[in-house]
């Protein structure tokens, strides 16, 4: 991200160089939390299942060895269809308690006699034991997950078939079953769930290619993704002692598919952007070719996609706007540390003015309705601004720095992300100092340095030295304000000290 320039001269002890290596230092531990920080997550269709059945919102007792034999018994050889379902139904409302999963997996023969049930030729009964076993992947036990090791093959059989609900629900139960075991993923890729995934993104249904999504998601969060799910593959792979040819996520066709998918227009549906945005997010996390991403149009797509959102937020209420903002921030920050994306930044076909007012009016938006999601669009502009002299400009001719200000009072992370922005116009030299100072600056730093919190003092710091080297002027406006008092208060601090005392050397004899 930090470019190598020539070293400036500047104070002993703590020049540019070294403000900015310290920056580099802690970008990277940031970069590291984020990719660290997943939504690891499962989803759940029971709601839907009991309001198309009519049937009541409340769980059902929990089963005992007894009553899931009988239920199990009933489904298979009750004497009308009808009966056999609403067996599977109460055994399905049942397994809604973890005491009813652990006895269900316990008992010998029960996964099998589902499995029995989900293959016959009657489809309601496939369809509730489709939903038993969702009930079931959905469990927080992975001894559970993997008791339905047997069903994945079938699961991803069913994905090729003609009922957009039954695919659907096996997309949720599979996306459910692989992020929860290792064993798990280990038996879907030779079995071809990338191939399986890739054939259903070309569905007409949204729910359907939103579940795709949400399934993907998982299956990309996984701990080994970087090494054997995402990264061309060898084409076989041993199971059984026998070989399977499977592909891998890049080497299919879903990050072209996910790419359309995202680009905004009439089509553009925001639950399927959103699980498709997560995707994304996670390939560009592993960082195992985002070049390759970069060269099919990424940073073009989410480029128009961020102009899309931000001119949504103005015009709608619309609660779900934030959840699409959050990964396309994300997918956005990461890809510009990329530098790949140096060379073909100009696929944005942008202009600079246009991405960074776009990120205003979402940081406005964050501010007012959803605070929590401010480091991500700040996470964003510090990347933008931290190469490019050009954002630096648009954002200072667009008079963008009072808003910037206005942030600081939400929390301490945002406001060492606001000070690093500013940080990152000051370091481009005079010119852009002067157009930060004077105004609104002075008195917003006078008021951080009375915290306490010693990132956001440093950052301060950091701040003022680079006004003071490339605006001399400054310190002396700073020195009459009662700056001298308030960088005092912070001179007992061991891990402040010595740039305090740097810093009142600059000033006093500037």
């Amino acid at each position: 991200m930090w470019a190598r320039r020539r070293s400036r001269p500047g104070p002993a002890g703590c020049g540019v160089d070294e403000l900015r290596r310290r920056r580099r230092e802690r970008e990277a531990a940031l970069r590291k939390a984020r990719r660290e920080r997943q939504l690891v997550s499962k989803r759940l269709l029971r709601e839907d299942a009991e309001e198309a059945d009519g049937e009541s919102a409340a769980p059902g007792p929990a089963l005992g060895a007894s009553e899931i034999r009988q239920f199990l018994q009933l489904a298979q050889r009750g004497p009308e269809e009808k009966e056999r379902q609403c067996a599977l139904i109460s055994l399905r409302r049942g397994l809604q308690h973890p005491e009813t999963q652990q006895t269900f997996i316990g008992l010998e023969g029960s996964i099998r006699t589902l499995l029995g049930l989900l293959t016959s030729n009657h489809a309601l009964l496939q369809l509730e034991a489709a939903r038993c076993l969702h009930e079931l992947s959905h469990s927080e036990q992975s001894v559970v997950a993997e008791a339905c090791l047997p069903a994945t093959s079938y699961l991803l059989t069913y994905l090729s078939g003609h009922s957009s609900d039954f695919i659907e629900l096996c997309l949720y139960t599979l996306g459910n079953l692989v992020v929860e075991s290792e064993a798990v993923r280990k038996q879907l890729l030779p079995q071809g769930i990338i191939p399986a995934l890739a054939a259903c993104v070309q569905s007409p249904h949204l729910p359907v290619l939103e579940a795709l999504g949400y399934a993907l998601s998982q299956l990309l969060q996984a701990k080994e993704a970087p090494e054997t799910i995402i990264p061309h593959l060898p084409c076989c792979a041993s199971y059984s002692h026998l070989c399977f040819c499977y592909s891998s996520v890049l080497a299919s066709s879903l990050p072209q598919y996910m790419l359309q998918l995202l680009k905004p227009g009439p089509k553009l549906n925001l639950g399927v952007a959103v699980e498709f945005a997560w995707c994304l997010h996670y390939l560009i996390c592993s960082q195992v070719n985002n070049s390759l991403l970069i060269s099919q149009g990424a940073l073009s797509t989410l480029g128009l996609l961020l102009l899309d959102v931000a001119e949504a937020v103005q015009r709608t209420n619309n609660a779900g706007l934030e959840l699409l903002a959050c990964p396309v921030l994300r997918c956005l920050s990461n890809l510009l540390t990329e530098t790949a994306a140096e060379s073909v930044e100009g696929q944005t076909q942008l202009r600079d003015e246009r991405i960074v007012a776009a990120l205003f009016l979402l940081l406005q938006f964050f501010f007012h309705k959803q605070p929590g999601l401010l480091p991500e669009g700040l996470w964003l502009l510090n990347n933008l601004t931290a190469n490019s002299p050009s954002f630096c400009t648009s954002l200072l001719s667009l008079n963008l720095v009072g808003p910037l200000l206005q942030l600081l009072p939400v929390s301490n992370v945002v406001r060492v992300l606001v000070l690093t922005v500013l940080c990152n116009i000051a370091e481009k030299g005079p010119a852009y100092c002067q157009h930060l100072w004077p105004g609104p600056l002075l008195p917003a730093l006078l008021d951080i340095l009375v915290f306490s919190d010693t990132e956001v003092v440093g950052q301060s710091l950091e701040l003022l030295q680079l006004l003071f080297l490339y605006r001399p002027e400054a310190s002396e406006a700073f020195l009459q304000n009662s700056g001298q008092q308030a960088l005092e208060k912070h001179q007992a601090e061991v891990q402040l000290k010595d740039r305090v005392q740097v810093l009142l050397q600059k000033a006093l004899h500037q």
